[in-house]
């Protein structure tokens, strides 16, 4: 599913036009992104949260080159479903 098929979706479900949902869903995504490169996480209850997960330094291996790289340690976005989420997605999606 992309961003395209998700207005769709919503456009279809509320009645309200595409281009304002379109905007209505960007403006979700930049809030998202800005406030987590501020460092903060994003709750949003029953459906999950955007948090930031740090990664410690470590030693990788170019295996090209049989040379060992350092990797900083740093931080990455990721996203926790609800426990309810999570729970439905597991009950109504088979496994392939």
């Amino acid at each position: 599913m992309t961003k395209a098929d998700v207005v769709e979706q919503i456009s279809a479900k509320t009645g309200i036009e595409k281009a304002v949902v379109l905007k209505t869903v960007e403006s979700f995504m930049d809030t998202v992104k800005g406030n987590m490169t501020k460092g903060e996480n994003v709750y949003l209850r029953g459906f999950g949260s955007f948090i930031i997960k740090k990664r410690a330094k470590k030693t990788g291996r170019n295996i090209s080159k049989n040379t060992s790289v350092v990797i900083p340690a740093h931080n990455i976005p990721a996203f926790k479903p609800a426990r309810d989420f999570s729970n439905d997605v597991k009950k109504k999606v088979k496994v392939k």
